[in-house]
């Protein structure tokens, strides 16, 4: 049996070795002149999978180690007899953790007062409910949009986006990538939504960078329509419109659930679904000894702090996400290369806090938010 897998995929390199084939490309390399002899394809999103890539090839079955497949011909594969399997909510803490760094920024750099916030959360799957019960906790008034999901449910509250836009402070993005059908969220953000919005509203975007119309978004910075935008995802990567980063708040380069811990989730589900297909004996296999975040110990002095302060230094000491910012920035071009090279960034869990001067409410607080070890000293 033969695999191929691209190169970036991290925890990989040895688990197969020694039961079949397998060989590393970079994901935009890998094409129908690899895959020709192969039965299995491990990916990520910059393999196209699709007619081009796969017609005439041998392979059997397609795993991708990310939440989205927008980069997988689903219904090419179907009719041609090839299984495929995404890694739905592996990186899905990952992202929670990239949002929290923006509202610790929300509450340091720019002063704002979290408690009682409106934010739209727009896909709430496994990621977007992440994000809901964190704003929530934090005491903001968390409006659920999810129009496949409304259809279905009756127990949760979900709203229409164009009825609450314009109450709107806050709008994040975490829905898939549809350009067609009735629940198309391609250019969903577009010049009509964000006319809507109040001067004040920042926009998120860590799903997909076609989500949002980027012309559409520029004019709407350029010209003062919303207070700001940050951007994780961008339309037309690697390629991006400069003129849209310089007018962003926050800029990073598609790296949101790139925590250790949602790379390790990705890879663990992958490598299990391809054990099951071929009969590998790896359905229960789990990457071990996750490298430890560079700083584990975080110490925050609350004596003049407010909650909201002291969890914002908490959420910006696990992700400092200006310093993923300033490299996009500072190198444009690099923007897969920084994909490629990104630095460790393990979630809340693999953290010790100390508070000094803090407050047991304060430990109970962090303790809320998935922060495992917290202590408080004088």
């Amino acid at each position: 049996m033969k695999i191929i897998a691209d190169d970036k995929i991290p925890f990989l390199k040895g688990v197969f070795e020694d039961i079949c084939e397998i060989e590393y490309w970079p994901g935009a390399e890998i094409d129908k002149s690899k895959l020709q002899n192969a039965d299995a394809l491990i990916t990520r999103t910059r393999t196209k999978c699709n007619v081009d890539s796969l017609e005439g090839t041998q392979v059997k079955m397609i795993a991708s180690a990310t939440i989205g497949f927008d980069h997988i011909d689903t219904s090419y594969c179907e009719a041609n007899g090839i299984k495929w399997t995404n890694s739905p909510g592996c990186n899905a803490e990952s992202v929670k953790q990239y949002i929290a760094s923006v509202f610790g920024m929300l509450v340091i750099e720019r002063g704002w007062i979290l408690q009682g916030k409106k934010i739209a959360v727009v896909g709430v799957g496994n990621v977007g409910q992440r994000v809901a019960v964190l704003a929530e906790a934090i005491g903001m008034e968390v409006y659920r949009v999810d129009p496949p999901r409304s259809r279905k449910e009756q127990t949760e509250k979900f709203y229409a986006l164009d009825e609450i836009i314009s109450e709107m402070d806050i709008v994040t993005f975490h829905t898939p990538l549809n350009r067609d059908g009735d629940d198309k969220t391609f250019h969903l953000c577009d010049e009509r939504l964000l006319s809507k919005m109040k001067e004040s509203t920042v926009v998120v975007n860590s799903s997909r960078g076609e989500v949002i119309n980027g012309d559409d978004l520029k004019v709407a910075l350029m010209e003062g329509v919303i207070d700001g935008a940050v951007l994780d995802v961008w339309e037309n990567e690697p390629e991006l419109d400069k003129q849209l980063l310089n007018k962003v708040w926050l800029s990073t380069p598609h790296i949101a659930g790139y925590s250790q811990d949602g790379k390790a989730n990705g890879t663990m589900m992958s490598v299990q679904a391809i054990s099951k297909q071929f009969s590998l004996g790896l359905d229960n296999w789990t990457p071990s000894d996750l490298p430890e975040p560079k700083n584990s110990f975080i110490s925050i002095d609350c004596q003049y702090l407010s909650d909201e302060q002291v969890l914002a230094n908490a959420f910006i000491s696990t992700y400092k996400i200006k310093e993923d910012d300033i490299r996009l920035r500072m190198n444009i071009k690099e923007f897969e290369k920084q994909r490629g090279n990104y630095p460790i960034r393990r979630e809340f869990r693999a953290f010790e806090i100390e508070l000094i001067r803090g407050t047991d409410s304060q430990v109970h607080l962090l303790e809320k938010f998935g922060f495992k070890n917290v202590s408080k000293s004088y």
